[in-house]
């Protein structure tokens, strides 16, 4: 039975994917600040039949980190999955957004992810699965980039580029390192987004709920893709579609694209 750890498995994404993996037969780790949340999700999980526990931890803090690593090395001596999903939103263009902001979303989207990879390691180390793996929700905002939301894409930008090289230095000590980056789907991030724009947080709050994707698609489609070992998991059509343009294009002739697009977009919206 697999040992696998989510962080931000209180709700929305983390929390589909908790079920998602418990429905497959493992062990669920459920761990979040928010402990209401967190306690509920166990709940379901166990009256589907599954197994899982909360553990409180806030990503931020390094002692939190370190005793939920102490825990589930006394309860488990290893884990085989770990899968950095906690993370927030935030909005506003380069002149707006706070430099507290710009500390807030790196501390939890980036460092947060860096302090719970480094101090699992060894767990994961300890793991006999021939499937371990470090799988880090990133964004379709952190492949290609949206006006108004300069922190939030970094961060994300970060976190591909960061598991890249993960996946270079672990692949060799046998886990596997997977970033997903999935576009707008129906989840509560806009419930954390932090902005001081009042018709930026009405436009992303739009176009999650428009977005006609479920949390519980994500999860399956992330759960498909691990299991088949790859490493960038782009989860809509349309961002696919727009990371090969980026790929392929002259970097000029994107960014042109994109303007054009934007502008019709914003004028549509206005």
């Amino acid at each position: 039975m697999r040992k696998i750890l989510i962080t931000g498995a209180g709700s929305g994404l983390g929390e589909a994917l908790a079920k998602k993996y418990a429905s497959s037969g493992a062990q669920i780790c459920v761990a979040d600040v928010n402990e209401e949340g967190g306690n509920a999700v166990v709940q379901d999980i166990h009256n589907q039949g599954g197994e899982a526990f909360f553990i409180k931890c806030d990503i931020t803090q390094q002692w939190d980190v370190d005793k939920l690593v102490m825990a589930l090395a006394e309860r488990w001596q290893s884990i085989d999955v770990l899968i950095n999903n906690a993370g927030v939103a935030s909005a506003g263009n380069i002149e707006s957004e706070t430099m507290q902001q710009w500390q807030w979303v790196l501390d939890i989207n980036l460092l947060g992810q860096v302090r719970m990879s480094k101090a699992i390691l060894p767990l994961l180390r300890n793991s006999e699965a021939p499937d371990k793996a470090i799988i880090n929700i990133a964004s379709q905002a952190g492949l290609t980039a949206a006006p108004g939301m300069g922190s939030y894409c970094v961060t994300k930008a970060a976190m591909v580029s960061l598991s890249e090289t993960m996946y270079l230095e672990l692949s060799t000590q046998g886990i596997h390192v997977a970033v997903v980056c999935p576009a707008f789907f129906d989840t509560n991030l806009n419930q954390s987004l932090r902005s001081s724009d009042d018709k930026m947080q009405a436009l992303v709050t739009k176009l999650i709920k428009k977005s006609g994707v479920s949390a519980d698609e994500i999860a399956g489609k992330v759960f498909d893709a691990v299991a088949k070992k790859k490493f960038m998991i782009v989860t809509h059509k349309d961002g696919r579609n727009a990371y090969r343009l980026k790929r392929f294009l002259s970097m000029e002739m994107y960014l042109n694209i994109v303007k054009k697009r934007m502008a019709k977009f914003a004028k549509k919206n206005d």
